[in-house]
């Protein structure tokens, strides 16, 4: 058994121990008994909120073997921005170790500890950016949901994942809670700690799996290629990403939703508060639709409520009289390189449209024979854009060239290069019009 947490209080039945080994052939059929993960190994840990406390832990870490299992919990709808408001990390022979990183600076001493350990993340795309703020980023990464795409699980959620490959059931009704909430209850630590307490085992079974499909070098290369590429840049005009910004379609109208917006998040980020809990999307957009000129027309006008609707009613109204006064307009669209939309592209393009048409079925009969989902074998962006654009000169090393440009990885490169080429010189002829529509 591995050792108990110094820090933990509450001994928990060894369920992780006791449950059977499951082999899945095909994912057909569901395990006969499925054991309930209902209470952490060596009990539920104390939440590390003090220095000695986050000195403790780091050694116990570093003293850990193998690789180590990592999770964070944000405050999605509730705070500003994705912080993490606990780290959880479980690494054999240090036990498990709940962090609160809110009384830190960082957590660098945390990531020193792992120095050269692989991490283990369930879906790592939406934790990196939160540890990265934290101070922390893995030098190796096995990220279990990616891996399990990859090995063709028909559901790939963690609770999924590991009832279908160790046979447990892992309880997920804490996941949207509000992680900001202090003292955090018992139940939501149990659950944090759950998380992160059989991804070791968890991440052998993958390996087991990718291994007889010949596919674990996909696997290695895909976590790499998430390293290197690092945190996502800024979103150029984020709020252009307010949700129905589609139907505006006046340029002023649209410099209303821009400053609300940015007014908006000002005083999201103030208040510590998700933006949306002030006043949601749908009612900036009815806002700039109306354009009202009155506190009284504001808050009469269909559509628009929320929290801070009436109370910052003047602070809204502001910002539509600064949009009304402006002389300089956002453009409605963001110039782009990306193609349009494939559904009209047998009208501005027909050859770019059979390319498209012909490649498709080749990569989704390549796909169904590795067993694993489409946009795992390619990006769908990466077809659609070198369909639109081919090399001058279509040849394999050509299309490999283009393809490495876009980002798809080795493995991709070597699996589909030849099946885009042989559809790019020999595209079938699309149906007439009438019959496509």
């Amino acid at each position: 058994m591995t050792p108990q947490n110094p820090e933990n209080t509450t001994a928990g039945a060894p369920a992780a121990e006791t449950a059977p080994h499951i082999t899945v052939e095909g994912f057909d059929s569901l395990v006969p008994v499925v054991i309930d993960l209902d209470s952490p190994r060596d009990g539920v840990p104390l939440v590390i909120e003090t220095q000695a406390g986050l000195e403790r832990c780091a050694a116990a870490i570093a003293a850990g073997t193998g690789p180590a299992g990592v999770d964070a919990e944000r405050a999605s709808g509730f705070r500003y921005g994705q912080r993490a408001f606990l780290v959880q990390i479980r690494r054999e022979g240090s036990g498990t170790w709940l962090i609160d990183p809110e009384p830190f600076e960082d957590l660098r001493i945390i990531n020193d500890a792992l120095h050269g350990v692989e991490w283990i993340l369930h879906a790592a795309s939406q934790d990196l950016p939160c540890l990265s703020e934290l101070g922390m980023w893995p030098e190796r990464l096995f990220d279990t949901e990616l891996a399990a795409r990859l090995a063709g699980l028909p559901r790939v959620g963690l609770a999924a994942v590991i009832e279908q490959l160790l046979g447990f059931g892992l309880a997920k009704e804490h996941s949207a809670a509000d992680w900001s909430t202090r003292p955090l209850p018992e139940p939501w630590l149990r659950y944090a700690a759950l998380d992160v307490e059989v991804l070791t085992e968890l991440r052998e079974e993958l390996i087991e799996l990718l291994e007889a499909d010949g596919k674990l070098e996909f696997a290695e290369q895909e976590f790499a290629a998430i390293l290197s590429a690092g945190l996502a840049p800024p979103r150029v005009d984020p709020w252009r990403k307010t949700s129905g910004l589609h139907q505006i379609r006046d340029r002023r109208q649209l410099a209303a939703v821009r400053e609300m917006w940015l007014e908006r998040d000002a005083l999201a980020q103030k208040r510590d508060v998700a933006p949306g809990r002030l006043i949601p999307d749908s009612s900036l957009v009815a806002a700039a639709k109306a354009m009202p000129t009155t506190v009284p027309q504001l808050l009469g006008t269909k559509g628009f409520h929320g929290r801070a609707a009436q109370r910052e009613a003047p602070r809204w109204l502001r910002c539509i009289a600064t949009a009304r006064a402006l002389e300089e307009l956002p453009p409605l669209h963001l110039p782009t390189n990306a193609p349009p939309p494939p559904r009209v592209w047998a009208d501005r393009d027909l050859a770019a449209a059979e390319r498209l048409s012909t490649a498709r079925p080749l990569l989704q009969k390549k796909s169904e024979e590795f067993n694993l989902p489409l946009e795992n074998l390619l990006t769908p962006d990466f077809l659609r854009r070198i369909a639109w654009r081919p090399p001058t000169e279509i040849k394999e090393a050509a299309i490999a060239d283009e393809l490495r440009g876009l980002g798809a990885r080795p493995w991709q490169v070597d699996l589909v290069t030849p099946l885009i080429t042989e559809a790019f010189l020999n595209p079938q002829p699309l149906p007439p019009k009438e019959a496509r529509t």
